[in-house]
């Protein structure tokens, strides 16, 4: 069961009315645990700077998560799903250069499941627009998970015209050659989630590397996983490479990440 706040409130449908029509704002989601979370200052950072972006108006973005914890507290819960999307129930499509307000809805659900199944993909030509903003815009992304499924995949994975892998349809992918961690770079989203996990690889002293990364080179990487959110999970094929769950891997990611301080989100 999900619950909405707009603004500290209980949310109504007709509240919801602007950002169902119009589809115009931007996001952010994380784990809470305790009342707690992980990377507290990257969301308040990805608020701010896409709220300025998208509506050239400042947002606070510490009161945005205490909005959260006020959400939490409301509904009983100290352990959850947590988004905060920003949009406006003044922005007029017609008028897009007007000034507006900006709105803050908080929605809760249940904590996401640590243990997640191996996914394979199945990679398509895609690159998200202004791919830097974590946008409401995510039609494609699930247009391409469906196709991925209907395809006989568990998910989809981007490929830019230069046929360099970039990301996948809600989640960062890592490489393993054996020895370091290799993030493909490109036009993606850089989630919150791969930035605490590359914080927590360099304090565990585990090799990492940016690099491109085209698709008839994934072959040569020993194995691959997701990161978003909601946690890590195995890729253990690409298409026609396959590669298989790589447990130790999974343990020391899991224990990298796992080392990143919780912080009250208020």
């Amino acid at each position: 069961m999900t619950s909405a706040f707009l603004n500290g409130s209980p949310a109504s449908a007709d509240d919801l009315r602007a950002l169902a029509l119009t589809n115009y704002g931007h996001f952010t989601s994380m784990q809470v645990r305790h009342g707690a979370v992980q990377g507290r200052a990257l969301h308040v950072q990805r608020l701010q700077e896409a709220t300025l972006a998208l509506f050239g108006t400042q947002l606070d973005g510490d009161g945005a998560l205490q909005l959260a914890a006020r959400a939490l507290a409301g509904a009983g819960m100290r352990d959850a799903s947590v988004r905060i999307t920003v949009f406006s129930t003044q922005f007029d499509y017609r008028d897009p250069s007007r000034s507006v307000t900006p709105d803050v809805l908080v929605t809760l659900s249940p904590a996401s499941s640590p243990d997640k199944p191996a996914l394979r993909v199945k990679s398509y030509p895609f690159v998200r627009p202004l791919p830097q903003y974590k946008h409401v815009g995510t039609f494609p992304l699930f247009h391409y998970r469906r196709q991925a499924l209907a395809d006989g995949y568990d998910d989809a994975l981007f490929v830019d015209p230069a046929g360099q892998v970039v990301e996948g349809s809600i989640w960062n992918l890592g490489l393993w050659d054996g020895q370091s961690v290799v993030w493909p770079e490109g036009p993606a989203l850089r989630g919150t989630a791969e930035r605490l996990l590359q914080a927590g690889l360099d304090r565990a002293g585990i090799p990492q590397r940016a690099a491109r990364v085209g698709v008839p080179d994934l072959g040569a990487f020993r194995a691959g996983f997701a990161c978003n959110a909601s946690g890590l999970q195995p890729v253990v094929g690409v298409d026609a490479v396959a590669w298989g769950a790589d447990i130790a891997l999974m343990a020391r990611l899991n224990a990298a990440l796992d080392g990143v301080p919780w912080e009250p989100l208020a």
